[in-house]
């Protein structure tokens, strides 16, 4: 998760079972007795401000508003790979990111319906060898459009909280998965309801829907799910479940890696539209940013907003490199999570945006449960204040194509302009 409500970024350095206390005092006030005097990160800060860009204009091209994979979605052939716009520094991010995407890619079952494994492997055979990064993507790729062509794109990165390895009031739990949460391949049941899953637990003899996250906050995991530590602030740890992994920073220096490992099965709901459409915030104030300092500034009301998002995810403990859907390293500036019903997970992809830092060449090695539909994609920016100024103000707009390999246009009948 994307790392994004069920988004898959992980990464880890594994402490004991529980993780270590810092108390926030009271502004003018001693720390308690036995804990740091450093204040918790905040996850709020200021947003980059983007520097604008005018975008590429979409193909023209049918499209079908309905359409559950890329090829259904309708497809046009897009601009040659030499005539895009791609820096060299990007294109040198994005051949490593694909490098590490490869053993995977050559393996995997497309469900956009527009390659097969074997299609990548000219492409990652030359990866291996290639010395000009620009020059490997122009020559072994062509581009295609989905549906409109019209994208949307947000950011995400590696958030760092404070974390305790001990309880205190208003500190709030980090789970790992419950012993009781039930996955449910509903393709095993029916061939009509192939590649749909579900999660939920039983009682009695029925089977019904997991806890929500108000009843998760209200004690129901009790003795259910091992508690891998405890947040300072449970606004940084909803917005990092948000982010789909993070790191939890203890007084003496230690760090506690944390990556997705499931959840409640339950739909996200975005709060930050909630909030627009309530007249809490304005359009200024929509950041992640402006988001966190609103529900600090209201914590009662705030803490019922962020329950009306009724997903809640769970960890692991992780000890590697940051990990996406694909369950591989994802890179900093290189990677996207999309759906991967319109995009193959491995697959370059150029977005051309109104804001130049999300214009460039990516991979998709990621997914997001908001990250849903046709050209919808969350920008990777890795760790620290830069990446979280970035991600947390990015929203951009714009059009992306898909780099797939040369010669997937004949084989699926789409005729170059």
């Amino acid at each position: 998760m994307h790392l994004r409500g069920g988004i898959t970024l992980a990464a880890a350095l594994a402490l004991s079972a529980c993780v270590g206390g810092v108390v926030p005092p009271t502004p003018g006030s001693a720390p308690p007795r036995g804990t740091s005097q450093q204040q918790p990160p905040r996850t709020s800060g200021p947003v980059r401000q983007p520097t604008p860009a005018t975008p590429m204009a979409p193909l023209p091209a049918t499209t079908n508003a309905g359409a559950t994979t890329a090829v259904a979605a309708g497809l046009a052939a897009g601009p040659s790979v030499a005539s895009l716009p791609i820096t060299r520094d990007a294109a040198a991010r994005a051949l490593g990111a694909f490098r590490i995407s490869c053993p995977s890619l050559v393996r995997r079952t497309d469900p956009t319906g527009l390659t097969r494994g074997a299609d990548w492997k000219p492409a990652c055979d030359a990866a291996a060898r290639s010395g000009d990064p620009r020059d490997f993507f122009t020559r072994w790729f062509e581009t295609v459009q989905v549906g409109d062509g019209k994208a949307f794109a947000t950011g995400y990165y590696i958030p760092e909280i404070a974390g305790s390895r001990t309880h205190r009031p208003g500190y709030a739990p980090i789970y790992g998965r419950p012993s009781d949460l039930v996955d449910v391949d509903l393709g095993q049941f029916s061939e009509a309801l192939k590649g749909k899953k579900i999660r939920g637990r039983v009682e009695g003899s029925n089977f019904v829907p997991y806890y929500d996250r108000t009843m998760i906050e209200e004690g129901a995991l009790s003795g259910k799910a091992r508690i891998l530590g405890y947040a300072v602030d449970p606004v940084e740890l909803f917005f990092l479940q948000v982010q789909g992994s993070g790191l939890v920073r203890m007084p003496d220096g230690q760090v506690l890696r944390i990556g997705y490992e499931t959840q409640n099965g339950r739909d996200y709901t975005g709060i930050g539209k909630l909030m627009l459409d309530r007249g809490l915030i304005g359009r200024g104030e929509a950041s992640m940013q402006g988001i966190v300092a609103w529900l600090h500034a209201n914590p009662a009301q705030g803490r019922e907003i962020m329950r009306e998002n009724k997903s809640y995810v769970f960890f692991r403990e992780l000890d590697g490199p940051p990990l996406g859907a694909m369950g591989l390293p994802v890179s900093d500036q290189a990677t996207v999570a999309a759906d991967v019903r319109f995009v193959p997970l491995g697959a370059p992809v150029f977005l051309s945006m109104d804001r130049t830092d999300a214009t460039g060449l990516w991979v998709a090695q990621d997914t997001g449960g908001a990250i849903k539909g046709t050209n919808r994609f969350d920008t990777f920016w890795g760790a620290g204040a830069e990446a979280r100024a970035i991600a947390g103000g990015m929203s951009a707009r714009g059009t992306a194509f898909l780099l797939v390999p040369v010669g997937t246009l004949a084989r699926l009948g789409v005729a170059r302009p």
